[in-house]
């Protein structure tokens, strides 16, 4: 998979600033990851390395985190089943994958973000549901389609 290029980096990451599109910094924790130290500097400061960390594999910090993700969704997490939907999106964004931003940005956010995900994983091609025993399958699957996790009733809150 092709990376997108520093200077690309740090053109969105400059655009998430200018249009407030990242309040909380989860998008922009996965883009600058992705810079080289001179580039980091540009974005941080001059105390970077300090707070900053470069990721090499991107694809597989992508496939750990996907699994992340589920684990939230499953595990009823709004806000980390959020921040998770903005990171999987950057890294479908910094692996190239433009297609895979707008298919995620096309699903509603009901059930934990659990749409996005399933979009991000469909069209990369890994795994959604295989490492999962049989009743969470099940559960997320229903997410996934935009249900509550039971069709009996939800006593975590995706009813809500």
């Amino acid at each position: 998979m092709t990376v997108r290029t520093q200077e690309e980096i740090v053109t969105r990451i400059r655009a998430l600033r200018a249009h407030r599109r990242d309040i909380f910094g989860f998008r922009e924790e996965v883009l600058v990851e992705a810079l080289d130290l001179d580039h980091a500097r540009q974005l941080l400061g001059p105390g970077t390395p300090g707070g900053w960390t470069p990721r090499v594999d991107h694809e597989t910090y992508a496939r750990d985190y996907l699994r992340f993700a589920i684990g939230k969704i499953i595990d009823h997490r709004g806000n980390s089943a959020s921040r998770s939907v903005d990171k999987l999106g950057e890294l479908a964004w910094l692996l190239g994958r433009d297609d895979i931003v707008r298919a995620m940005d096309h699903t509603s956010y009901p059930m934990y973000g659990a749409p996005a995900v399933k979009a991000f994983a469909d069209r990369f091609g890994w795994p959604f549901l295989d490492d999962l025993d049989s009743d969470d399958q099940r559960a997320l699957a229903r997410m996934a389609d935009g249900q509550q996790c039971d069709p009996q009733g939800c006593q975590q809150g995706c009813a809500d």
